[in-house]
């Protein structure tokens, strides 16, 4: 405006002062500022005050609302953003302070009912039309209950922080709502220009010049130049101006609220807190003529209340107007002097009058103001009686039409904010003009360079080295190309190179913009942070629109020539034109991945994961995945979400939620109506990738929900049709998809009418990424929407259409189950839980009407709330394991995204938290295994003392009923144990804490194993009791034969007594005579024969042989004493294939086989030798299971033939009878029945001496009792408990880690073996590892049993025996009296109170007591002395330094073989490179272990080099490369990434890390010329990265890679 209408101005606002002084206000000394034109008292700017209102403050509306502690701008964003259950749930309005939240909530859903919330029903409303309550001539009291809509609105935005007004007026916008331009304060002496709060609106429309060209314009609403028509109104109107301004823009459409007026609800309340409000709102033309009103955008703005009221608001809105529309009934004398005052008055303000026909006084004053303005008649428009609303809208709109042709000059909201400034408003963003200052100056940067040129310069990080980067990450991962050789110097290239750029990456320095964007987001006042970032937004925005049309537009044509080259360029050039505040973020965040690969100490980057964190709380998305690059920057998105996880005190459960659709499906503003938040629809610039936004839930709702945030992951639209030309499109999806819904709990499919044809691919890959979660144990919750589809029967009707989606989402689940190799997946019900009811929703399509001008479809709003709410209530109930935290989440996603960049996902993909889960159930496992063996354990050994304990003259028929129920009575308990174990798993399953979900696909396998286990105990405790009988029956002779000589003796002792009674010998003649006698009764004790364990041998040799048709071989075997005895030789003669006679002649396979075979078995015997049992028939039968076993699992790689088996078989077999012979040539010797008499000599002489001489002998009889029968029975009783307490003591000490599950053992085993630094101890382990692990354990037995272990084990056994011996003697004392002379008996009961715990000797004690004369009482007394005396005796004894390996080799339950039962596993090795089989339990689907190694270790070797090989078979599975095969007839060739078709039972994926198997890439170097002289080849020609490891990386990564902390 010029210096004439500054001019106008001052004479306007002079002739308002004129008119006031005559009113005599003696409160105020209005002035005039010459040349500003601004009214000022000496106190403040104000408006001049309407005559007669008091300036008092109406803060009592605020309070009414409920509002006064946030007042003034303390409501926050991310309070109104909080879920909770007033965000959920619809109810009621009760009272006028829950309005403003109701109509928030409502608002952010984008629901245009929200403004229909400001009146309470009250019950007396339901008579109201009983015209008998009626009173006609009483005006009604405005009720308490009520707000006027607008005083509601107004008082919010007054609350309301300035983030929050954005959010309020861009919402509003999109309910196409007026939104506020001028906001009233509370004292009615002051207004805001409202230029911030609208900064965010962004508007699309089509004028009809662009029309032809279907071109269209986006610009943001404060920036776009237009016209702008204000309407306002005089103290005296009946008109309602913002209806007719409804009418004006609605035109032929359905009349649209956009102006509150006076017939809405609520809108005849009278205004206490909005008068002088001014708001706004736009036409924007569709670029068709018969919708649109007007052919250019236009905007209008409504003051509220008379001029007089609002007199500054008035100034403004004339001086900023093309035109002004007043609406009058009549003009009063002030009116007409402000109005007199106006300077160009004719030209730019129309009169729209109200003609009443009663009131004739009226017109004259209005024909007196249009006479003096000179105002022609066209700009005069007369409403009476004979027109209606709607034609006298159309007179209306013509005059707008007609001012539009003559608008020469335009401007934008924002080129209003002088104006303001001049006539005294305060603007809401002049608090910002730092923060925008420092935006522009980084926007100034740009200068006239192309945006590509800046990014390369500006923001160098992102650029080609960041993408070069994420390939060479997939090609690690997909390794392919590289030829049959060198596969491990091709990875440590790829290594390599990373480092380089890695390198190149630290010389970029920060440039100064991004110095000055770090700065100030660094700053800790967060108002000021997210000032800045919204000029950044806005300003990056307005250069994007402006740069990028042209290439949008280019972008269209060339995808209509469906050349796929051209599309590939113009789209990478819409990229690299791209620039937003989400790059200066993304820089950000590779800053900080630089400063973390850099060993810089002074590290300036560090603070940032802060910064971003503190973001992250305040409601601003983070990029996840970076779609340019197609990476995520893992250390920087873990450290800002470590580093949130810590501000929230570790709070941090999350609820993650995703959608995914096609580009365009309005899958964002799903989102953005469900939560109120606010991602990105459309803004003119190319955004790929996901981000992540956090939203906090209220305390009401955390349990319900469990958990503290929802994690909302947006993602750019799947299968774009332009881009689906582009080769890597549908992998780009696919891995997008995959990764999204690997990370979300829940996932919405959303499915819009009109892309239905492209639906079919985004449903194969979603199906492709559910199949693939369901196979790593993540089971997500998944919703499929249906966009635009409306109408009350729509449901019914689109039964048929929900079914067709099933049928095709079953026909997408076959065609994945098929590419990913699950052949049990056959329709999506297999994947997921999911019913056609429950799981589909039906939504109405968004806009009511033809956009722009269409709002919300409040139908739209109201069914995606339904939906949020439906799926929040059953979310908690649905959800398969308790919430992830921040830490776990992280986890996954670094696991996720690295699985996800291999080709094949499922079988490669490795998970910390995964390993962590399946590690603790091992665990778990383990005990639960072991409480049950012990259990059993201890039944069996009450059972064998019972069968030992058995009377001797019951008989064979007797013994095996014993045994028969004893049997019975311990499998009912295995049963019981059994079932109790699967229960702890059901229950292990159930709990939601232990992520046992993503371990869901390994349950099976372990109640496989439970059932295999109890078989397992079951054959065990019945081998044991048979064993028990089968010796009980060995010594049956031998006792016989005692018995019947110790009878003869004990005759022969009483018939010499009663010789020699008359006369008086000495001791020595008593001796001579004794012998004599002992000489006669035992001259021909018989001995036990000897059996023929050879043949024996050879028998059960031959029937293990049977059905082979080898008869004629072993015809001319006679027995077995010459095999075993020289070294066991293979030759070309066991293999029949000629290709494996080949290989016989250049490898060593076989022969080492052999021996492994040999040396397992021949343990196997000396284990079973060192017992003192008798030799039986069950151990040779064993022992050839083992060796059948041991040749079904070698006949995959070998392919040996029936002439080895038998060779092998006749070698172990030969050295087992050797062993067996002499465990039999023992037994016999122990058991001789002369050997045995001889024991008894001894105390027949001193019974005989004693009953010659008539000595009390009850201390003797006493001490031998307990020397011959407690004594062996302790011992006894000590051999069998020891073992088990042993095994308990190492699982409950320090070592128990070590034992906890084959992981933690695998770990400390070859971390020992690293820090030893022993050769041989490698190869043992490598080529011999079932021996190895026998032997370690044992040593760690030892050690541990070295430090006095073993004593005080021993020391606590004997006390708890020698407590169960004396209460057993008091209860039996306490059966008799004590004069009582009948011992025996004494002693039979007592024998049968510890029936269960030792077992006595029967024959022993009969002859211990032999004629024994002594009271009950004092042989009780003599019993507890010599007890006393036994027991520190042993003390003693226990103390002394023994033969440890000795003691252990002889206990009955051996530690070493239950600590290897425990962790040795199935005993499986990798069929390439020998690891051994790491999976918990036996009987598992998949073998698997957590690194594998060179395969050159195990001595595999090039067959032309005799180079061993070095390469990994996790690598080789990555490759084209093949290994060989014989199936019996030739040689094949398998490439190894279907390695499953010949060893389906192993799951080898690739490492988790390239640092993973650095362990044994170590081990190799440091041993490699040893490795070849071992296998007599060359060494492996290792890649030069390899030889930089150092034995600490070495154990690190050992570490990480069993996950040890």
């Amino acid at each position: 405006m010029g210096d004439q209408q500054h001019s106008s101005h001052e004479k306007f606002l002079f002739a308002a002062f004129k008119y006031k002084r005559r009113e005599s206000d003696p409160g105020h000394c209005w002035l005039i500022c010459k040349g500003k034109g601004l009214l000022r008292d000496h106190h403040t700017m104000a408006t001049i005050s309407t005559e007669g209102q008091k300036p008092t403050v109406p803060l009592d509306v605020i309070s009414n609302l409920g509002l006064e502690k946030y007042y003034p701008n303390k409501l926050s964003l991310q309070s109104v953003l909080e879920v909770n259950k007033s965000s959920i749930y619809e109810k009621a309005v009760l009272s006028v302070d829950e309005m403003p939240f109701h109509f928030l909530r409502k608002l952010f859903q984008i629901n245009a009912g929200c403004r229909n919330c400001t009146r309470l029903f009250s019950s007396h409303e339901e008579t109201d039309d009983n015209p008998d309550l009626l009173d006609l001539y009483t005006e009604c009291n405005q009720s308490e209950n009520t707000v006027h809509p607008l005083d509601l609105i107004v008082g919010l935005f007054l609350c309301a922080d300035t983030f929050l007004q954005q959010e309020m007026a861009l919402k509003m916008s999109l309910c196409q709502f007026s939104v506020p331009l001028l906001l009233p304060h509370t004292d009615n002496n002051q207004c805001t220009l409202m230029l911030w709060a609208l900064r965010e609106i962004v508007k699309e429309w089509c004028p009809h010049d662009l029309s032809q060209s279907r071109g269209f314009v986006e610009d943001n609403i404060a920036q776009a130049r237009m016209p702008f028509f204000s309407f306002v109104r005089l103290k005296n109107c009946s008109l309602s101006k913002s209806q007719f301004l409804n009418q004006i823009l609605s035109r032929d459409q359905q009349t649209h609220n956009m102006f509150i007026h006076r017939d809405m609800e609520g809108g005849a309340l009278t205004r206490k807190l909005s008068n002088g409000l001014v708001e706004v709102c736009w036409f924007l033309p569709c670029g068709r003529e018969n919708l649109d009103v007007f052919p250019e955008p236009v905007a209008f703005a409504n003051l509220r209340g008379g001029i007089c009221e609002s007199l500054v608001q008035f100034t403004f809105l004339y001086e900023v107007s093309n035109a002004v529309f007043i609406f009058l009934d009549k003009v009063e004398e002030k009116e007409h002097h402000i109005l007199k005052a106006l300077q160009d008055a004719k030209s730019r303000l129309y009169f729209v009058v109200h003609r009443k026909e009663s009131v004739a006084e009226n017109m004259m004053s209005v024909q007196k103001t249009l006479q003096e303005l000179a105002v022609p008649m066209s700009s005069v428009k007369i409403k009476d009686s004979r027109i209606n609303t709607a034609e006298f809208s159309k007179k209306l709109c013509g005059a707008i039409k007609t001012s539009l042709c003559s608008i020469k000059n335009t401007m934008s909201i924002a080129d209003m904010r002088e104006k303001a400034v001049e006539l005294g408003l305060s603007v809401d963003e002049n608090k910002t003009l730092e923060q925008k200052k420092t935006a522009e100056e980084i926007m100034r940067g740009i200068g006239v360079r192309s945006i590509p040129h800046y990014k390369k310069q500006q923001l160098p990080l992102q650029g080609e080295n960041w993408k070069r980067l994420s390939q060479l990450e997939k090609k690690e991962c997909r390794i392919s190309d590289v030829g049959t050789d060198a596969v491990e110097h091709y990875k440590a290239q790829l290594q390599e190179e990373k480092k380089h750029i890695w390198e190149e990456q630290k010389q970029q320095k920060a440039s100064q913009g991004m110095l000055a964007f770090i700065d100030t987001l660094s700053t800790s006042n967060r108002e000021r942070r997210h000032f800045f970032l919204k000029w950044m937004k806005f300003r990056f925005n307005d250069h994007s629109r402006d740069k990028l049309t042209i290439l949008r537009n280019k972008f269209k044509e060339q995808c209509k020539t469906k050349d796929a080259k051209l599309i590939a360029e113009v789209d990478q050039a819409l990229l690299d034109s791209s620039l937003g505040v989400e790059h200066y973020m993304r820089e950000m965040g590779l800053h900080y991945e630089v400063s973390v690969h850099s060993d810089d100490s002074t590290n300036k980057m560090s603070h940032l994961p802060e910064v971003a964190a503190e973001m992250l709380l305040d409601g601003y998305p983070l990029e996840l995945l970076d779609g340019v690059a197609s990476n995520v920057p893992e250390k920087w998105v873990t450290a800002v979400l470590m580093e949130l996880h810590e501000k929230v005190g570790g709070k941090s459960r999350l609820l993650v939620l995703t959608v995914l659709g096609v580009q365009s499906s309005g899958k964002s503003t799903l989102l953005n109506t469900m939560f109120g938040v606010q991602f990105t629809v459309s803004s003119g610039r190319c955004t790929r990738g996901a981000y992540m936004l956090f939203l906090k839930v209220g305390d009401d709702t955390q349990q319900e929900l469990g958990c503290d945030f929802i994690l909302l992951i947006d993602t750019e639209g799947l299968k774009s049709p332009e881009l689906a030309q582009l080769e890597d499109s549908y992998e780009h999806d696919n891995q997008l998809a995959t990764f999204v819904i690997g990370l979300s709990d829940v996932t919405i499919i959303n499915i819009a009418m009109e892309n239905a044809n492209e639906m079919k691919d985004v449903l194969q890959i979603a199906v492709h990424a559910f199949l693939r979660m369901k196979e790593i144990g993540k089971k997500t919750i998944c919703h499929f929407v249906h966009q635009n589809v409306a109408g009350v029967s729509a449901h019914s009707r689109t039964l048929a259409e929900r079914q067709h989606l099933l049928d095709k989402l079953n026909e997408m689940t076959q065609i994945a189950a098929d590419m990913e190799r699950q052949p049990l997946i056959q329709a999506f019900t297999d994947v997921l839980d999911y019913d056609v009811e429950n799981n589909n929703w039906n939504i109405p399509g968004l806009w009511h009407g033809t956009p722009p001008m269409a709002p919300v479809n409040t139908g739209y709003s109201e069914a995606v709330s339904e939906f949020k709410k439906n799926l929040l209530e059953t979310v908690g109930k649905q959800r398969q394991s308790s919430a992830t935290k921040i830490p776990d989440f992280v986890q996954w996603m670094r696991s996720l995204w690295k699985s996800v960049k291999y080709e094949n996902f499922i079988f490669s993909f490795r998970n910390t938290l995964v390993a962590h889960a399946y590690d603790n159930l091992c665990k778990e496992f383990n005990q639960w295994e072991w409480e049950m063996q012990k259990e059993i354990l201890s039944r069996l050994t009450a059972a064998e003392l019972e069968v030992v304990n058995a009377n001797n003259e019951g008989g064979l028929e007797t013994w095996n009923t014993l045994v028969s129920l004893k049997k019975a009575q311990l499998a009912e308990e295995i049963e019981s144990q059994k079932n109790k174990m699967k229960k702890k798993l059901s229950d292990y399953y159930r709990k939601r804490d232990r992520h046992a979900n993503l371990i869901e696909k390994y349950k099976t396998d372990f109640f496989n194993s439970i059932t295999s286990l109890s078989n397992g105990i079951q054959h065990s405790v019945n081998a044991k009791l048979e064993g028990a009988l089968e010796r009980k029956i060995a010594l049956r002779k031998a006792l016989d034969i005692i018995q019947e000589y110790c009878g003869t003796i004990e005759e022969r002792v009483m018939k010499l007594l009663s010789e020699c009674k008359d006369t008086k010998l000495s001791d020595d003649q008593l001796q001579e005579e004794f012998d004599k006698m002992w000489a006669a009764a035992t001259a021909n004790v018989p001995t036990l024969k000897e059996q023929d364990i050879h043949a024996s041998i050879l028998t059960q040799l031959k029937r293990n042989l049977s059905n082979r048709n080898v008869s004629e071989d072993l015809q001319h075997i006679e027995d077995l004493k010459s095999f075993g005895r020289d070294t066991f030789k293979t030759r070309i003669d066991h293999v029949d294939s000629l290709m494996k006679k080949m290989k016989y002649m250049w490898t060593q396979e076989l022969q080492m086989f052999a021996e492994n075979v040999i040396e397992t078995s021949t343990q196997f015997v000396v284990d079973k030798t060192k017992s003192d049992d008798d030799y039986h028939d069950s151990l040779s039968r064993d022992l050839l299971q083992r060796i059948d076993e041991s040749l079904n699992e070698g006949y995959k790689s070998h392919r040996s033939n029936i002439r080895f088996e038998i060779d092998l078989k006749l070698h172990i077999c030969g050295i087992a009878a050797r062993a067996f012979l002499q465990m039999h040539q023992r037994f016999l010797s122990d058991n001789d029945p002369r050997a045995q008499l001889e024991k008894y000599k001894h105390q027949y002489l001193s019974d005989f001496l004693d009953l010659y001489k008539e000595t009390d002998h009850c201390q003797r009889k006493a001490n031998d009792y307990v020397q011959f029968c407690i004594k062996p029975a302790i011992e006894d009783y000590m051999n069998r408990a020891l073992g088990i307490d042993i095994v308990d003591d190492i699982l409950t000490s320090c070592h128990s880690v070590e034992y906890s599950s084959r992981s933690c053992f695998q770990h400390n085993i070859q971390k020992e073996l690293l820090l030893k630094d022993d050769f041989e101890d490698f190869v043992k382990y490598i080529c011999h590892y079932e021996m190895y692990v026998k032997d370690w354990i044992f040593e760690q037995v030892l050690k541990k049993m070295q430090d006095n272990t073993l004593c005080e084990l021993k020391q606590k056994n004997l006390e708890v025996v020698v407590v169960k011996i004396l209460n057993a003697m008091k209860e039996a004392s306490s059966l008799l009296s004590d004069d009582n002379e009948n011992v025996p008996t004494l002693v039979c009961e007592m024998r049968k109170y510890l029936i269960n715990d030792i077992a006595i000797s029967e024959e022993t004690e009969k002859r211990t007591l032999f004629q024994i004369k002594s009271t009950c009482q004092s042989f009780t007394q003599s019993f507890t002395a010599s007890l006393n005396t036994l027991k520190k005796t042993l003390h003693v004894e226990f103390s002394n330094v023994e033969d440890i390996p000795e003691t252990l080799n002889k206990l009955a339950v051996k530690p070493q073989d239950e600590l290897f039962k425990r962790i040795f596993g199935c005993g499986h090795q990798c069929p390439f490179c020998k690891i051994p089989c790491e999976a918990g339990g036996k009987e598992h689907k998949k073998h698997h272990a957590a690194v594998h190694r060179p395969q050159g270790l195990t001595g595999y070797r090039n067959s032309e080099t005799k180079v061993l090989v070095e390469t990994l078979c996790t690598t080789d599975m990555q490759t084209d490369r093949a290994f060989k095969v014989y199936d019996g007839k030739a040689q094949l060739f398998v490439p190894y990434k279907e390695y499953t078709t010949y060893y389906p039972d192993w799951h080898i994926p690739p490492d988790a890390t390239f640092e993973a198997s650095d362990y044994w890439k170590f081990v190799l170097v440091l041993y490699n010329k040893r490795f070849a002289q071992r296998y007599k080849s060359k060494p492996a020609d290792v890649p030069e990265a390899w030889k930089k490891i150092t034995k600490e990386q070495a154990l690190k990564g050992l570490k990480d890679t069993f996950n040890m902390s």
